[in-house]
């Protein structure tokens, strides 16, 4: 059995910086680079897409709404169109810059309020992946399991990659937990550990109320910026390993 670990990473831009991505780079086998409007800048997009080719690491695209200050996690209403460009936008960027480096963009996954609007809207999902097919037909999407991004990129023939949240909270419906609730984030090296090492045995997780719920995926997020990050992915591809599975790109699992 295969799984893949990724994080989103080069969330910073200039000289500020989220996390140590040099190192988590050495743990992931995926990383989903921000595409400069969130986080990121050329320069950083760069840096990251050096890094991936150099440790073997799958690079994928993580566009976000242009929101620096609010770090993309706050809705914008722009209209349907607005956000199909933003998204092209960014995407193109990163392909433009890992083509100069002799690599490819091999899966995409969006970034927090970008991805819940569309999320949640069919008719916008279609749009989006309609116009990821167009541009690299090739591209793994990353989804939720049973998620509306999941079935408009089946519908518009893309890959997927169902994703593992394990430092996020999953509710009775299997949904996340909204960021800012009560144990939405979670950080604890143990309670993560625990997490995983239920993923990888039976495929399910404890939700926040107790219920236990099966989460159908092949790969498992660790937020950059989550406090403590570095620990906790290395903590999951130990679990990983330990459970006599191994580690390959998102662009390898897809199906």
């Amino acid at each position: 059995m295969k799984f893949d670990l990724n994080s989103d990473m080069g969330e910073g831009f200039g000289p500020y910086r989220l996390c140590d991505d040099e190192a988590m780079m050495k743990i992931v086998s995926s990383a989903n680079i921000a595409c400069g409007f969130h986080g990121g800048d050329p320069d950083t997009m760069a840096r990251m897409v050096r890094l991936a080719k150099q440790h073997g690491v799958g690079i994928g695209a993580h566009p976000g709404l242009p929101d620096r200050a609010g770090f993309g996690r706050r809705e914008i209403p722009f209209h349907a169109d607005e956000l199909r460009q933003q998204m092209l936008y960014q995407l193109g960027a990163l392909i433009a810059i890992a083509k100069s480096e002799g690599v490819t963009v091999g899966h995409f996954s969006f970034h927090a309020a970008m991805g819940n609007m569309v999320n949640r809207d069919p008719v916008l999902a279609d749009l989006m992946m309609d116009a990821i097919f167009t541009v690299d037909p090739r591209l793994v999407v990353f989804a939720s399991p049973d998620s509306e991004i999941e079935r408009a990129a089946k519908r518009a023939e893309l890959k997927t990659l169902a994703l593992f949240l394990a430092d996020r909270a999953y509710d009775e419906g299997g949904k996340l937990v909204a960021r800012g609730l009560p144990g939405a984030l979670v950080k604890d090296e143990a309670s993560v550990r625990a997490r995983v090492r239920q993923f990888l045995t039976d495929g399910t997780v404890e939700a926040i109320d107790g219920t236990v719920i099966a989460i159908p995926a092949r790969s498992i997020l660790v937020h950059s910026d989550t406090p403590g990050s570095l620990e906790l992915a290395r903590i999951v591809r130990s679990e990983i390993e330990a459970s006599g599975a191994t580690l390959a790109p998102a662009a390898e699992l897809a199906s």
